[in-house]
C-alpha cells in the first residue's frame, strides 16, 4: 500500500533500510543487553533446563525457563525461534520429522556471529546484515516497489557508509537503552525532533486479534482442512491445540501465520500437480495474475 501510494506521485523513492542494522536500531538488541546483564550461572541454568523438561507442553512459564537456561548466542537465537525442536516433534508427523530431526537450524546464524567475536552487539548486527536484511527487509521492499513500477534506493547501504559504520564502537550505537544513539545525535539539527524521537513503528498488523476474531474461521478452514490433513505433513491434533491456546490468550499469532503461509504455498505449488511421462511432477496451469519484474 505504501508503494502504491508513492507511485501516484513519484517514480523514485529513498528508503531508510539498513539503518537499524548499521546503527543498532532494533529493540531486540536492547532486550539482549538487558538479558546479558542478568545472565545466570551455569548451575542455575541447568536447574531451569530440568524444570522445563518436567513441565507439560503448553504450560505457562515453560518457554521462559527454557529460554533463560540458554546462554549467549543460543539464547538470542531462541528468542526469534517460532517452533523449537520439541515443538516440531509434536507438530510434524513422525515420518516427516525424521527427515530433518538432526538438522541444526541455528548453524548458519552461529557461523555469522562467530566471525565477529569482538563484541556481542557487533556480532548481532553482522548476523542481521548477512541474513535478515537481504532475505527479508530488502526483498519485500524491492518486490513491492517494482510491483508498482517505482525505484526504491537505499542510501544508508552505500558501501562507504557501511564500512565507516562498522568502525564505530558498539557503545556509541546502543547507549543506556537508546538505539541508534550516534546516528540520532548526528541528525540533530538536520531532522526535526519529532522525527528523531518518535517511537519505533514498523509495518506490523494486528494478527493476534484477527485470528481471535474475523479471521478465526479462515484460520480453521485452512489449517484443519481435509486438504491439509491428506498431505500427512502436520499432526492435526497439535495444530488444533495451537489454535485453542491462541484463542485462550497465548500469543501464538506468528506461529499460526507461519502455518497459514505454508498451507497457502502448498496449495499454490504442490496440490494438483500431475506426473509427466518423465516421472517428474508438472505444475498445475497458472490460474492467477503474476508479477513480472522488468529491470
Amino acid at each position: 500500500m505504501v508503494s502504491k501510494l508513492a507511485a501516484e506521485h513519484v517514480k523514485v523513492v529513498l528508503s531508510g533500510d539498513g539503518g537499524d542494522e548499521l546503527f543498532a536500531g532494533y529493540d531486540r538488541y536492547v532486550v539482549e543487553a538487558r538479558e546479558r546483564r542478568m545472565e545466570l550461572p551455569p548451575v542455575v541454568r541447568r536447574c531451569f533446563t530440568l524444570a522445563a523438561q518436567l513441565m507439560p507442553d503448553g504450560m505457562r512459564g515453560r518457554n521462559s525457563l527454557r529460554h533463560f537456561s540458554l546462554a549467549g548466542a543460543a539464547r538470542y537465537l531462541d528468542a526469534s525461534t517460532l517452533f523449537r525442536h520439541d515443538a516440531k516433534r509434536r507438530l510434524f508427523q513422525r515420518a516427516i520429522f525424521e527427515l530433518f530431526a538432526n538438522d541444526e537450524p541455528w548453524r548458519d546464524a552461529i557461523g555469522f556471529m562467530a566471525t565477529e567475536p569482538a563484541h556481542w552487539l557487533s556480532s548481532l548486527q553482522y548476523l542481521d546484515i548477512k541474513s535478515y536484511l537481504p532475505q527479508d527487509i530488502l526483498t519485500k521492499v524491492d518486490r513491492m516497489s517494482m510491483a508498482h513500477s517505482i525505484e526504491a534506493r537505499v542510501p544508508l547501504l552505500d558501501h562507504k557508509l557501511m564500512e565507516f559504520a562498522a568502525t564505530i564502537p558498539p557503545e556509541m550505537r546502543l547507549r543506556d537503552g537508546t538505539t541508534k544513539h550516534i546516528f540520532k545525535r548526528a541528525m540533530r539539527g538536520i531532522l526535526p525532533p519529532e522525527i528523531i524521537d518518535r517511537p519505533k513503528q514498523g509495518f506490523a498488523v494486528p494478527l493476534a486479534g484477527w485470528f481471535r476474531g474475523p479471521l478465526d474461521g479462515v484460520l480453521r478452514d485452512l489449517l484443519l482442512s481435509a486438504r491439509s490433513r491428506q498431505r500427512g505433513i502436520f499432526n492435526t491434533g497439535y495444530v488444533e491445540r495451537l489454535i485453542a491456546r491462541h484463542q485462550a490468550g497465548r500469543p501464538l499469532d506468528w506461529q499460526l501465520w507461519t502455518l497459514v503461509s505454508f498451507e497457502m504455498w502448498c496449495r499454490t505449488f504442490l496440490d494438483g500437480r500431475t506426473v509427466s511421462g518423465s516421472g517428474r511432477p508438472s505444475p498445475v496451469p497458472h490460474r492467477g495474475p503474476a508479477l513480472v519484474r522488468t529491470r
